[in-house]
């Protein structure tokens, strides 16, 4: 059997476990992880190769029905990513009968001739019977090559998944390096750790109106410290007060966890400073969409 090589589309709704899935498969943490909806805007390429396979992945945003031209742009990059890939994995949770969104996203794939993929994830919050009657409702769609029961969190039946997923792959050439884990500049994934830990930390006190744009990025003479400065934006400015916090305290703790994470993957000391702005409705603004990253070119 000769090398196989692909590109794979991960496709669901919000908080499905589409970055929990990748960064499991990837064994490194590449892809923001948040409990909110909408976390993933662009389109990050992630890879992984083994001795039989290369796989590049697309994680795409959770496709829903848009409410501005942010959502707009999101789901038309999940949606171009269909066209574009060898095999597609749509990822569902723990419900029993597929939702709206999960239907809203059934119809889309009836016209994808693109092999597909059922990954039912969190299956350790299934009874038995409840997870073969889910494998029953779905399997009646006739849409799948295989339906996959797995827990992205626990990393249980994972490797079955990306057997499965080499099976269906081409034979094709290693597009990238055997070492490369993802294509993204490194200013993408610092800029992207840095909103996760905004998400995070900020609960549900300030929405999606937050971006994250770094203003440089220099190593130091010697190559042991990097200094990055940030931009933290959001849209109102009765938000401003609260990312910052009382002296200083909320954006002290996104810039500490932040600071952990860099380190991690950038191998050197990191010296992090961020500062919080406002721009209003920047998510309905062409300019500042393209300007923070998700512009066309960037789907």
């Amino acid at each position: 059997m000769g090398f196989k090589s692909g590109f794979i589309a991960i496709i669901g709704r919000p908080n499905v476990g589409k970055s929990t899935l990748l960064n499991n498969i990837l064994g490194e943490k590449m892809v923001i992880i948040s409990s909110k909806p909408q976390t993933t805007r662009n389109v990050i390429r992630c890879v992984h190769t083994t001795d039989e396979a290369q796989m590049v992945f697309l994680d795409t945003p959770g496709i829903h029905k848009p409410k501005n031209k942010l959502g707009e742009r999101m789901v038309d990059g999940a949606l171009s990513t269909l066209r574009e890939v060898d095999l597609v994995l749509f990822l569902m949770d723990d419900m029993i009968e597929p939702g709206p969104g999960d239907r809203y996203i059934l119809e889309l794939l009836k016209e994808v001739k693109t092999p597909k993929f059922l990954v039912i994830n969190k299956i350790d919050l299934f009874k038995k019977e409840e997870l073969l009657e889910k494998i029953r409702i779905m399997g009646d769609y006739a849409l799948f090559e295989e339906i996959v029961p797995i827990s992205a969190d626990r990393g249980e039946n994972v490797d079955r998944l990306k057997e499965l997923m080499t099976s269906y792959l081409p034979d094709g050439p290693m597009y990238f390096p055997a070492d490369t884990i993802t294509e993204q500049p490194e200013k993408v994934i610092v800029a992207e750790l840095i909103r996760e830990k905004a998400l995070q930390s900020l609960n549900e006190e300030v929405p999606h109106g937050i971006a994250v744009e770094i203003m440089s990025m220099k190593e130091r003479k010697g190559g042991t410290l990097v200094d990055i400065e940030a931009n933290i934006y959001t849209e109102k400015k009765s938000h401003k007060g609260i990312i910052i916090g009382k002296n200083g305290a909320m954006l002290k703790k996104i810039g500490t966890k932040a600071r952990r994470d860099m380190e991690n993957l950038l191998g050197v000391q990191v010296n992090l400073q961020l500062w919080v702005k406002v721009k209003e409705d920047w998510r309905d603004r062409d300019f500042d969409l393209k300007n923070f990253g998700y512009g066309p070119d960037r789907r």
